[in-house]
């Protein structure tokens, strides 16, 4: 489980990472119907991640991933893919970073918010999980991982919980903290949204520059 663990955990961090999904559960708990609305935003996100990770790995364990050697052939060529698609992705993330001294356009959604019942807000949620380019790689990225690594049916199974779970801390960590943290939630919860929204570009862009190599070179020390 281990070696599985290691291959998907910083594709999950990159989940975790996200700014819109904390941003958009941060914006439903201000309003009146914050709890449903967070609480299905939340369950949701876990519920989609899941299904395209296990759905990823079901595939990619039934089609012989790994072998004595490692990762199979073609486990190997999709991860020189995604590689590639970390960089440009990486890229664009850079070049659509908002000019200092002004804050990121808000998307039209984060406008609606207040309206939102609690099916808009796991809607949303699918949309910002597996409907995202930027997570969806990250979650096939992971999943790929662990399919080709060499942990047993029960190690990767293990993985591919912790990973939903990573994954859905930009969601279950907002919601902890309103669920729990009393009249102080809502200073904690609106310094974590400033300081993604801030931050958001350099962080990811380092992130995925890091997974673009990572990938590109494992792939290319494979083949």
């Amino acid at each position: 489980m281990g070696d599985a663990v290691g291959q998907m955990l910083a594709s999950a961090v990159g989940i975790a990472i996200s700014p819109l999904p904390l941003i958009a559960v941060v914006l439903m708990l201000a309003t009146p119907r914050g709890r449903a609305n967070g609480t299905a935003f939340t369950l949701s996100w876990i519920g989609c991640l899941a299904v395209v990770v296990t759905v990823v790995v079901l595939l990619g364990s039934g089609a012989d991933a790994s072998g004595d050697d490692g990762p199979a052939d073609w486990a190997l060529w999709v991860k020189l893919v995604l590689g590639v698609l970390f960089l440009l992705l990486a890229a664009k993330q850079w070049k659509g970073r908002p000019v200092e001294g002004h804050d990121a356009q808000q998307p039209g959604w984060m406008k609606a918010i207040d309206r939102f019942t609690p099916g808009k807000a796991a809607g949303l949620a699918a949309l910002l999980s597996v409907a995202n380019p930027k997570n969806l790689v990250l979650a096939v990225g992971g999943a790929v991982s662990i399919a080709g690594s060499g942990a047993s049916a029960g190690g990767k199974t293990g993985a591919v919980v912790l990973m939903v779970l990573i994954g859905s801390l930009c969601a279950l960590a907002p919601l902890a903290v309103y669920l729990v943290g009393g009249t102080r939630s809502t200073e904690v919860l609106g310094g974590w949204k400033a300081w993604m929204a801030r931050h958001n570009a350099a962080i990811m862009t380092t992130l995925l520059v890091v997974l673009g190599a990572k990938y590109i070179g494992d792939a290319v020390g494979g083949l």
